[in-house]
This record gives structure tokens, C-alpha cells and sequence, in this order.
């Protein structure tokens, strides 16, 4: 029998509170993180927050923050009731971490919640209570210092349907002490106590230079990752806007099975955005090992209105107005900075184990800024373009295809790199040389040099690799040399509707890219022309990765990593072996190469060039001085 429809009928305050705290309190760490952003925003410089039992029994913030009225107190339990936003301007500019006036209320519709404030004016403060119910008890005077303390108590302990989904105290915990550590690292003017079950997890003081910066990461996070790490920043103006972008970011030998340890900030509130993860995996390929995860913290600051804040729930992602532009300079940014080589950044900084000077990269002209390609100036009629056509009935030469002379790379890989020197007084420019002087090779694969610091050791393959790899690189990218195949018979492919129409809307940009298409139906595009390097690779699938980048970025570098990866193949093939023997001039042209060439401090698979031991190391090996 069919149910008969029921009336409609308007919720209940507590049932709208209870289903707003399902999208904002998943677990202790959701009332954690609203409740510090929350004196965060008070202007607090002091936050402490204990925690009992993983945040299920008791969780209580404490801040020197504003305070709350007692006039507001009422208020401040209340659904949407916030001081942070007055009217739907004030929505395109939020510069607050939370504005929807929806996080105690919510918190007291699942817990008992006991909110005592005293604001600087008052000469005493006011206590009220939240106990999962819509009654709100009246404000009553409580003895407090200036500031706010909330205790939470017993979440969902009306709601048990939720409560049975909380993990184990250690599990909970855990996830509240890495939210705490991430505010830390972002708010380093704010003092951060954090305890568990009474017993202090860590206690940071308000940090006022960069050294007191670098020593709370090394506190808090990770000693090992600052060790590994350098600091830059890089600021570009344009007229969609002015961004920055600061921060530390690890060698890319200094590497993560997991992306546990990137940290990204956006105005100052953490976020997880697939366009700022995307873009700055970009910025690091070919320099990672196999499929490992680059570590960083870095901080993006923007124009307010640039950015909309309201598109999760729980403020996780953000979306930007202008997400090409705001992805192009994230990844050219972040790129340059890993392309400078390990030397010349060790070469500005103060000593060997602080990461305090900065990194300026070399800014590209603005306008250029607005498109990750090989010829920014590309249009469908420019005869110069990045790519140009050959013949269909012509076979592929792959050497031409990529813009190469063939006959030039088949000449003595080594003798045609290197510029041998003259040994005559190299023992008295040790200091001139951050990888030193050779000394000479150790099984025909390695090469054994002193430097200023002690003992330098090369693997002489992996570092000609790259050097070869990064020249050819240049040979295509900059001189925009690749060649575009047409195809005999135009390749029909069957698409989504998302990605036929960014094949309509990216037509010249694929064309930059070396793809020459076109929408062909409502779920069909028609494919015309493409790279000739990779007229033998699974084009249906590059061609549908690259469109689906497209319509996800704005961008894709999807084609130049294909390229990339034949040129890596061609590199390693052209390199030096391992058991040749080399002479002292030319080995010393391959250090001189090292230190010339970027990203040199990896091969071409992400392993490590060279290492160096330290006399201190290896006074220490032979208990020299104990």
C-alpha cells in the first residue's frame, strides 16, 4: 500500500542545528577547529586548548582574545548570529577563518556546551549554557580574565548514532594535534599550548623573528624536514591581481610516500585544493623519485575578493576568480625555486643547517604570466608557432620530430659536454668551487672530489644524465622547435559534454600544446593534428588526460611530460657509463657542469647526483679529537 505523502512542516531549532552540525562537527577535531579559528579571529595572542579522552569527554579552548558581550551572549548560541559579516558584500571579501555564524550552535545542539567570556570594558565576566535543547540558560556573572573559555563536554552524546562512528582516543587525538600544529605553523604571532589528558603535548611561545619561526617548525613539526629545506618568496603584480607566495620547501631528494607534509595556506586560512596540489606537483616533476610526494609549507596571500572561502562547508577548498592565473603562478613560481641548484641555494643561506635567506626566482615578464605553454604567443595563424607540420606521407624521425640534430648527439656525449681544464693551480681554488676538485674515481662510477667542507661524491652517469636532459629541454622549450603531425585520416573520439565544450573553449591553447582539434557533435571531438614525438604513444589517452586538465586547470603539462620523458630516455642513453674511465680535466668540467645546470641535484628519475661528507662526519668516524 502506497505511503500516503506527509505535510510539509517547518523543523524544529535544535533538529536545523543538529543537521548544520552534521556538515561542520564530523568528530572532536571539527569543534576544535571552529572553536580556535574562532579565537583566532578574536585577536587572541594566547590560545590554549586541552583535551580529555581525544576531544569525546572534554574539550576546552582558552584565549586572551575581544570577548563577547554579555548582551551578545544569547546571541552567539544562535543560528547564523555572527559578528564577522554584516551583509552580502561582506561575503566577496571575508578575511575572517569563520564567518557563517553556525559553529556553536551547532557544537551545543550535539554537546553540553559552557561558554564563560569577559571583554576588556567588563569587571567581571558572564557564563552561559548550551545543553543540546533549544533552551538557552540566561547569562549569569562568573569570575574570568580577559578573554574566552568554551568547554565542550560528552559530544553527541544525544546523537549516539554518531557518537559509535568516533575512533579510538589515540586516533581522535591525533588528528586534533595535527589541526593545532597546522594553525601554529600559520599563526606564528600566537602563543600555542596544547595538552592531553593534563600532560603537555606542546607548549610554543609568540615568535617574533625568522630564527623563532624556523625554531617552532623544527618544535612542532619536524627538525628534519627545516634541515632539508629552504625558504623564498616571490611576489608578482598584474593587472588580475597581486600574489604571493612564500614559505619552505623541501629538496626534492627530501621526499614523502604520502602528502602528509605539504602544508598550504591561502590568506592565512589552510586549505586542501586540488588547483594548488595540482599545480605544485607540476612544478616538481622529473626531479621525484618513482612516485613520491615533494614536502613544503607554503603561504599564498591574495586579494581577498580573488578567492570565494564559501565553497565547502567545513572551509577546506576554496575556489579563485581567476584560477589559471592564480595556478600559472604557482607553478612557475614553485618550478623556479626547485630548479635552482642545491649549491647556489646553499650558497645563500647563513650557514649549512638554517633556511632563512630567501630565494627570489627570477620573475617572468606579467605578461606572460597568464599561460603555461611553449609559445605564450601562439595564434591560429601565427607561422612561427611552437609547433610546425610535416608531411603525413613522411616517416617520423624522432631526432626531427623533437627539433634535435641527430648528427650532433651521436658525437662523444663527453667530449661535446665537457670543456676540459687545466689542472695548473686547481688545488688553490677548493674554495672557489662549491663541489670542489676532482681527486679521481672509484670503481669507473663514481667520482671522489674535495671541497671547502670535506668529501664530495658524484655519481658521474646520473649527473651527465641530467646535464644532458636539461639541454636538450632548452633546445625544445625554448627554441619552440617541436614538430606537429597531421593525421592521414582525422581521429574521431567520443567525449563528455564537460570536455567537448573545453575543447571548444581551449581550441588555441591545444593548438599551443601541439593538438589541433575540434568539437564534433555534442559528445564528439575530431582530432586533426598531433606531436609528431608522439605520433607512437597511447594518444587516445594522453589527448583525453590533456583535455580533462584543461577543463579542470585551465592548463596542461601532460604533453611536455610525455616529450620529457622521451628526452629522459634519449639523455640517459647519451650519458657517460658507469666503468669509463675519465680524466681529471674532464671530471672536473662535469662538477663545473653540476653546478651550472638546474635541477642537477637529481637525475632524471629523482635519485641523487652527488652527497657530501663533512670533515666534522668524518672526524667523528674516526674518533678523531675524542
Amino acid at each position: 500500500m502506497m505511503e500516503i505523502m506527509k505535510r510539509i512542516q517547518k523543523l524544529s531549532p535544535q533538529v536545523i542545528n543538529q543537521i548544520a552540525a552534521g556538515e561542520v562537527i564530523e568528530r572532536p577535531v571539527s569543534v576544535v577547529k571552529e572553536l580556535v579559528e574562532n579565537s583566532i579571529d578574536a585577536g587572541s595572542t594566547e590560545i590554549i586548548v586541552e583535551i580529555h579522552e581525544g576531544g569525546a569527554k572534554k574539550i576546552t579552548i582558552r584565549d586572551n582574545g575581544n570577548g563577547i558581550h554579555e548582551e551578545d551572549l544569547l546571541l552567539a548560541l544562535t543560528s547564523h548570529a555572527t559578528s564577522k559579516i554584516r551583509d552580502s558584500n561582506d561575503l566577496v571579501r571575508v578575511q575572517s577563518l569563520g564567518f557563517r555564524g553556525e559553529a556553536l550552535a551547532s557544537i551545543a545542539s550535539v554537546a553540553e556546551l559552557i561558554l564563560t567570556t569577559r571583554t576588556a570594558e567588563s569587571s567581571h565576566g558572564f557564563k552561559v549554557t548550551g545543553v543540546g535543547n533549544d533552551e538557552i540558560e540566561k547569562p549569569m556573572p562568573a569570575a574570568h580574565p580577559f578573554g574566552t573559555t568554551i568547554e565542550v563536554k560528552d559530544l553527541f552524546y544525544n546523537v549516539p548514532a554518531r557518537k559509535k562512528f568516533l575512533r579510538t582516543e589515540r586516533t581522535e587525538f591525533s588528528h586534533i594535534e595535527e589541526l593545532v600544529k597546522r594553525l601554529a605553523l600559520v599563526r606564528f604571532d600566537i602563543a600555542f599550548k596544547l595538552t592531553h589528558n593534563d600532560k603537555v603535548v606542546f607548549d610554543t611561545k609568540a615568535c617574533e623573528s625568522q630564527e623563532d619561526k624556523e625554531r617552532r617548525i623544527g618544535t612542532i613539526f619536524s627538525q628534519e624536514f627545516l634541515d632539508n629545506s629552504f625558504y623564498f618568496t616571490h611576489t608578482i603584480e598584474d593587472l588580475r591581481g597581486t600574489l604571493t607566495l612564500h614559505g619552505w620547501i623541501a629538496k626534492p631528494t627530501f621526499s614523502r610516500n604520502q602528502t602528509d607534509w605539504q602544508f598550504v595556506y591561502v590568506n592565512g586560512r589552510m586549505v586542501k585544493d586540488r588547483l594548488i596540489a595540482h599545480a605544485i606537483k607540476q612544478a616538481y616533476q622529473d626531479v621525484l623519485y618513482g612516485h613520491r610526494h615533494p614536502a613544503f609549507i607554503v603561504y599564498l596571500t591574495m586579494d581577498p575578493e580573488g578567492v570565494d572561502v564559501n565553497a565547502h562547508p567545513a572551509k577546506h577548498e576554496v575556489r579563485f576568480r581567476e584560477s589559471r592565473f592564480v595556478h600559472d603562478f604557482l607553478f612557475r613560481t614553485i618550478h623556479q625555486v626547485v630548479a635552482k641548484p642545491l649549491l647556489e641555494m646553499q650558497g645563500n643561506q647563513q650557514s649549512a643547517n638554517t633556511a632563512s635567506e630567501f630565494i627570489q626566482p627570477t620573475p617572468e615578464p606579467v605578461q606572460q604570466q597568464s599561460r603555461l605553454n611553449f609559445n605564450p604567443s601562439y595564434s591560429a595563424n601565427n607561422a612561427s608557432s611552437t609547433f610546425h607540420s610535416s608531411r603525413n606521407d613522411q616517416p617520423v624521425n624522432v631526432y626531427a620530430a623533437l627539433g634535435l640534430d641527430q648528427k650532433a648527439e651521436q658525437v662523444n656525449p663527453v667530449l661535446s659536454t665537457f670543456q676540459p681544464q687545466s689542472l695548473a693551480g686547481e688545488n688553490d681554488q677548493v674554495d672557489d668551487a662549491p663541489l670542489g676538485y676532482a681527486l679521481g674515481q672509484l670503481h669507473g662510477a663514481y667520482i671522489l672530489a674535495e671541497n671547502q667542507q670535506g668529501l664530495v661524491l658524484v655519481d658521474m652517469h646520473a649527473a651527465h644524465e641530467r646535464i644532458i636532459y636539461e639541454r636538450f629541454k632548452r633546445n625544445i622549450h625554448e627554441n619552440q622547435t617541436l614538430v606537429r603531425q597531421p593525421l592521414l585520416i582525422p581521429k574521431v573520439m567520443q567525449m563528455q559534454g564537460k570536455h567537448v565544450a573545453a575543447v571548444a573553449e581551449f581550441q588555441e591553447e591545444l593548438v599551443q600544446v601541439g593538438i589541433v582539434a575540434e568539437a564534433f557533435g555534442d559528445h564528439e571531438i575530431v582530432v586533426r593534428e598531433v606531436p609528431a614525438a608522439l605520433i607512437n604513444a597511447d594518444i587516445d589517452r594522453l589527448i583525453t588526460a590533456v583535455i580533462d586538465d584543461f577543463d579542470r586547470y585551465g592548463s596542461s603539462e601532460k604533453i611536455k611530460a610525455a616529450v620529457n620523458e622521451i628526452l629522459s630516455t634519449m639523455a640517459c642513453h647519451s650519458a657517460i657509463r658507469h666503468h669509463r674511465k675519465m680524466t681529471l680535466p674532464e671530471m672536473n668540467a662535469l662538477l663545473r657542469d653540476i653546478e651550472r645546470t638546474e635541477r642537477a641535484d637529481q637525475c632524471n628519475h629523482g635519485r641523487p647526483t652527488w652527497t657530501s661528507i663533512g670533515m666534522v662526519d668524518l672526524d667523528r668516524m674516526f674518533l678523531r679529537g675524542q
